[in-house]
């Protein structure tokens, strides 16, 4: 095509450069004589071939153009097409995208399902051996319940031949019922005074201590708060200080705080009383924040670690020199992140350094599911084991190494104050979530607790 245009061009140019007319000129232009001007024309047939030659063009150019505009406009549906196609391929991409996010979402959920199920199962095999050994216990008790109705039916029979026997029977049982009632009345009456002794004591306490407060140096002082000037006092006489916090609470001392008391046989040293209706009860553990680390080897739970206002672990020498006597009673409080709480009381009794402070929970046959994460493992007392002084009941594994923390360990596996604190979300993986603080028999070996508190009072505070 570029040829043809080509030559039609170059014989465009040669004709009209033929038609043309132009003139001759004489050799002397001096002379004077008139110019001759001589007009050449083009043939016909000469101009004839140029309008073929130029209509030949024109039907070439148009062809050229009509094939130019097809070419463009199948240029333009093909990028129409193109576009269609790169506009799909995006949403597919997008499409794609969003479903591996989806995937990507059902996979964490997965995975959470199988770690809930895992923790549901050893839930429902802790529960299926507890019910178990409920069942066992409950045939047991089916049994000697069988045996007392075989008694008494044969009882019936034979009152039956007897009747003087049997209305002397019933006017004996109205009787003890009479002289129940009465115990039961003489025992209120008994609580009651008891009662008004402790608060005629504590009254008399206050009267003694406000007169003591009339002189220069107490009233110099009486700005302070009860707590500081309890402590201020006992200073002042040592020989009056009290040996726990339920006798600070019996001399008049009503506000929670620190305070510093002197146990028989033991040097003074503070601790941080909890002051109730009841009594004064001696905090000896609490964990509320993880502010402190209780990962502590056996020198530190010996003395005692942390801030009395905060977290903090007494000193196993501490908790002895108060309770050595065996006449007091454990207290511990828990609570979960839903602010859910629950707490256990029983009696109990430590040893010195010489047992490990072995821990012994006494009347164990008379405690609940609840209490059990601490009893059953206590039957025989259990010793005092850190990460460096390995002393529990399994052969083959240190207990506090492995849950972290020290406590009384037996196999591992009930309860654990000292472990470590985990603030919400929890680890995933179990292994990471068993050395957190945790209570078997209340929330189950794997849930981390907020917060825990023990505190340790006499035995005669159940009867005031």
């Amino acid at each position: 095509m570029k040829t043809t245009l080509a030559a039609l061009t170059l014989c465009l140019v040669v004709l009209m450069a033929s038609a043309l007319p132009f003139e001759r000129k004489g050799a002397s232009s001096t002379g004077g004589a008139a110019k001759e001007k001589h007009v050449q024309y083009a043939a016909r047939d000469d101009v004839n071939i140029l309008a073929h030659g130029l209509l030949q063009l024109g039907q070439n150019l148009k062809e050229h153009v009509d094939k130019t505009k097809g070419q463009m406009r199948d240029i333009f549906t093909k990028l129409k097409a193109f576009n269609r196609t790169t506009a799909e391929l995006g949403k597919e991409s997008q499409r794609q995208q969003a479903g591996e996010e989806t995937l990507k979402a059902r996979a964490r959920e997965m995975e959470d399902r199988e770690g809930q199920l895992l923790n549901v199962t050893a839930e429902l095999r802790e529960k299926v051996e507890e019910m178990q050994q409920e069942r066992r216990t409950m045939s047991e008790r089916m049994s000697r319940l069988e045996e007392r109705v075989d008694s008494m039916l044969q009882g019936h029979m034979n009152s039956r031949n007897n009747s003087d026997a049997r209305s002397i029977q019933l006017m004996l049982d109205t009787q003890n019922r009479r002289i129940d009632d009465l115990v039961e009345r003489i025992r209120l009456q008994q609580e009651k005074l008891d009662k008004q002794n402790v608060r005629i004591r504590t009254l008399q306490s206050q009267i003694q201590q406000s007169g003591l407060r009339l002189s220069p140096r107490s009233s110099s002082s009486s700005t302070e708060g009860p707590a500081q000037s309890g402590a201020e006092e006992q200073r002042d006489s040592p020989l009056e200080m009290a040996t726990d916090c339920h006798e600070l609470f019996l001399k008049g001392q009503t506000t929670s705080g620190v305070y510093t008391i002197q146990p028989i046989d033991s040097e003074p040293f503070n601790v941080f009383c909890e002051m109730t209706a009841d009594g004064g009860w001696t905090v000896i553990q609490r964990r509320q924040d993880g502010s402190v680390d209780f990962d502590q080897l056996w020198q530190a739970y010996e003395k005692g670690f942390g801030s009395l206002n905060g977290e903090f672990w007494l000193g196993l020498e501490n908790i002895h020199a108060i309770a050595k006597d065996g006449s007091y009673i454990l207290n511990i409080k828990f609570s979960d992140w839903g602010d859910d709480s629950a707490s256990v009381r029983f009696p109990f009794e430590l040893g010195g350094k010489e047992t490990n402070y072995s821990l012994l929970i006494q009347e164990a046959g008379t405690t609940d599911t609840l209490e059990s994460s601490l009893t059953t493992d206590s039957a025989l007392a259990l010793p005092f084991s850190t990460r460096d002084q390995d002393n529990d009941h399994k052969v083959d594994i240190n207990c506090a190494k492995h849950l972290s923390g020290g406590w009384w360990f037996s196999n591992c596996g009930r309860s654990n104050l000292n472990g470590r604190y985990f603030k919400p979300p929890p680890p995933k993986q179990r292994h990471q979530r068993k050395q957190g603080i945790f209570w078997k028999t209340w929330r189950g070996r794997y849930y981390p607790l907020k917060s825990s508190i023990m505190k340790i009072a006499p035995a005669a505070i159940n009867k005031s």
